[in-house]
């Protein structure tokens, strides 16, 4: 490593701290992730002055895939946000009548854990948080509750092809086919969820002290025809990618166009309606947490574009050689830096001749990669959105839900193993 390895690493050190300690320093921590990816990329282009290492092109193609998850973002939000204004989700949450602490959380638990599996985590998590919004009250109690949904929908996506983009980027490049990685994943997948509610009830005691919110609130005009379609688009986004081939924010764009459409044919006539139009909607979009994002994932980038990434993957191979212990390893690094960077890594290690398709060490990429960013609340694009979505700080996540999010961690990939001798 030359110099500005260490400069950029040490940047990127900073400005991670200073996330971590937000509420200590009084400094928010989308300010934090927006100067340390502007520092890391300056660094980058002022250190690395040959094209091969680094190009303006390279850059854009970057934010171009940071775009496609910022987009994607945005167009989840706006559609749950558009449902939520019309009181839509009271449809769902008519149905659970449940008031005790545990059984919410293992019934929330179950619904992310499967509809991760169907959509992918991070609208999963987006959708369950604004469900909880209407369920629970008390804002320390959502919060709880809140960090299984993300763990449940790590959980639920690892196993399916479409279900968490590493798993999608494995299969797509031919590492792993569908069948196998649902049969492989499944069992250990769900043991992960459950040792991780297991841990996570004992916390919990007594029934929810809330509104009762099916007489408190009624359905705006048109709730029911924008929930069905507002869902129906959710569900029709890895449709649309597996019919067109297009990115999935292009489904999520789509299926907002057509909801946005729905609502203005509904409401124009009406000049008391236009809080429940998306020109509305919008106004509410939570932009910092969409900027956090953005901040989070370019310095991500940067670390690849140096070859960062790269030598710490090669490390890993070289000292721990052992199979599981790597895979074990990833899992635990994608807490601290996103999985996309660290998977391409590997696939770039570990070739398919010598590793083929569905060979053991890519069921465990998978599944290591998709349930360890749960360690940390900003391992993951669930945790991300959760922490903006619900201001969770990194310390509160840190010492509340790391331990248990780690022992399911754990759990899952010990039982993958035993399964494997077996």
């Amino acid at each position: 490593m030359t110099f500005f390895h260490y400069l950029i690493i040490s940047v990127f050190s900073l400005g991670y701290l200073a996330i971590i300690l937000e509420h200590n320093i009084k400094i928010n921590k989308t300010a934090a992730a927006l100067l340390m990816s502007v520092g890391v990329w300056a660094l980058i282009f002022i250190g690395f002055s040959s094209p091969e290492i680094i190009s303006l092109e390279k850059l854009n193609e970057y934010v171009g895939d940071v775009s496609q998850i910022i987009f994607f973002l945005l167009g989840a939000m706006t559609l749950v946000e558009v449902i939520d204004s019309h009181k839509g989700f009271k449809i769902i949450t008519d149905l659970i009548r449940t008031r005790s602490k545990k059984k919410m959380l293992w019934l929330i638990g179950f619904i992310a854990f499967f509809l991760s599996a169907l959509l992918d985590n991070l609208t999963t998590t987006i959708v369950m948080i604004s469900l909880l919004r209407k369920l629970i009250d008390d804002p320390k109690e959502r919060m709880l509750i809140g960090s299984m949904v993300v763990i449940a929908a790590n959980a639920g996506g690892a196993w399916t092809p479409i279900g968490d983009v590493t798993t999608t980027m494995l299969w797509i490049n031919g590492q792993v086919t569908t069948i196998n990685v649902i049969k492989s994943l499944f069992i250990p997948s769900f043991f992960s969820l459950i040792v991780s509610l297991s841990l996570l009830s004992f916390r919990l005691k007594g029934n929810f002290h809330i509104k009762n919110y099916n007489l408190s609130e009624k359905e705006e005009p048109g709730a029911k025809v924008v929930f069905c379609v507002g869902v129906g688009a959710l569900i029709f986004v890895p449709i649309f990618k597996a019919l067109t081939g297009l990115p999935p924010f292009m489904g999520m764009l789509i299926g907002l166009g057509v909801l946005w459409l729905v609502t203005d044919i509904y409401h124009h006539k009406y000049e008391n309606r236009h809080h429940l139009r998306v020109p509305h909607v919008l106004t509410k979009i939570d932009t910092s947490g969409v900027l956090f994002f953005l901040g989070i994932l370019l310095s991500i980038h940067a670390l690849e574009s140096v070859g960062i990434l790269k030598q710490l993957a090669a490390y890993l191979s070289d000292h721990l050689q052992n199979i599981p212990l790597i895979a074990s390893a990833i899992g635990v690094i994608s807490a601290i830096v996103d999985n996309v960077p660290l998977v391409a890594a590997c696939m770039g290690m570990y070739d398919l001749q010598s590793y083929p398709t569905d060979s053991p060490i890519w069921m465990m990429i998978a599944y290591a990669a998709g349930t360890g960013g749960s360690i940390l609340i900003i391992g993951s694009a669930a945790g991300v959105a959760l922490m903006g979505m619900e201001k969770i700080s990194f310390m509160w996540y840190l010492k509340r839900i790391s331990l248990t999010a780690l022992s399911g961690y754990l759990a899952g990939m010990a039982l993958y193993l035993l399964l494997q001798v077996l």
